[in-house]
């Protein structure tokens, strides 16, 4: 964030990756007179079902008498180089944005293009689209910055489990990774799962903790409740905890029914349970 530029940055709703920090605020302004002095203002819109809101922010965040500027994910526009505490909270770092897969329900190809890789910053949370698919040089350096934190790694952006490479798997036991995540969200997903379950079994790894993670997506056309349910519990049979992700259409609606059924696999005493029945072992 420039020292010389106060922009005060806001969001739609706060998550966890919020930026917290005086100048974050979250959806309608406050009083005048409790916004410190800025210079601009950025609304932050991730998702495209909140582009509506957000117009509505825009008009609103204008009494504060600045320049105020909307962005992010929902304008289908590319990033640029990533800012540590800007509009993730400090600690979330990308390095690199971008990927070279084309997954039909996936925008960050189109939005960001195949592959580019980033200035690397201190953090613990590693977001990037996919990391993996950098060159082994920039994945080095990301694993050494990590190896420096305070806080134990968490790969919260994705690991693709096709380019998993045992030397991956040494380097995340070394540096004592919290959680990792995977991705089986279609047939041929499962096998590369299988493999990396293995590959990472072999470097010492175990899901104690339920470190090694796999995000499944769910409910998108032409999915059913029997097929979600067998891509969940054959994700616990390569060996991660499942986490299940519920498709959006471009509104932003969500089936009831499915919804009913992601809670049910992201209930952690579930889940758990479902892991410790086929695996045999404690938590």
């Amino acid at each position: 964030m420039s020292e010389k530029m106060r922009t005060a940055r806001v969001f739609i709703t706060k998550t966890s990756m919020t930026p917290d920090d005086e100048l974050a605020f979250i959806d309608c302004p406050p009083p005048l007179l409790a916004i410190p002095e800025v210079d601009e203002v950025h609304i932050s819109v991730t998702f495209t079902w909140d582009m509506q809101r957000a117009e509505w922010l825009e008009k609103q965040w204008r009494a504060v008498g600045v320049p105020v500027k909307m962005g992010g994910p929902a304008f289908n526009r590319p990033g640029g180089e990533f800012v540590p505490g800007m509009y993730l909270k400090k600690g979330m770092v990308l390095t690199s944005r971008g990927c070279p897969n084309n997954c039909w329900f996936c925008a960050v190809p189109k939005r960001e293009g195949s592959l580019r890789e980033l200035q690397i910053h201190d953090g613990w949370n590693i977001l990037d689209d996919n990391l993996l698919a950098c060159s082994d040089e920039h994945v080095e350096k990301v694993f050494q910055m990590l190896a420096r934190q305070k806080e134990k790694p968490v790969f919260t952006g994705g690991l693709e489990a096709a380019i998993l490479k045992p030397w991956h798997a040494k380097r995340l036991k070394e540096i004592k990774t919290q959680r990792m995540y995977f991705a089986y969200d279609t047939p041929n997903d499962y096998e590369p799962l299988l493999q990396a379950g293995k590959i990472l079994r072999q470097e010492g790894h175990t899901n104690k903790g339920h470190s090694m993670c796999c995000y499944n997506l769910i409910g998108y056309p032409g999915d059913t409740f029997e097929k979600a349910e067998r891509r969940l519990t054959d994700t616990i049979i390569a060996g991660f905890m499942p986490y299940a992700m519920l498709y959006r259409d471009t509104d932003g609606k969500m089936d009831a029914e499915w919804r009913k059924f992601q809670r049910e696999w992201c209930r952690p005493a579930i889940v758990g349970s479902k892991y410790r029945e086929i695996w045999n072992e404690d938590e």
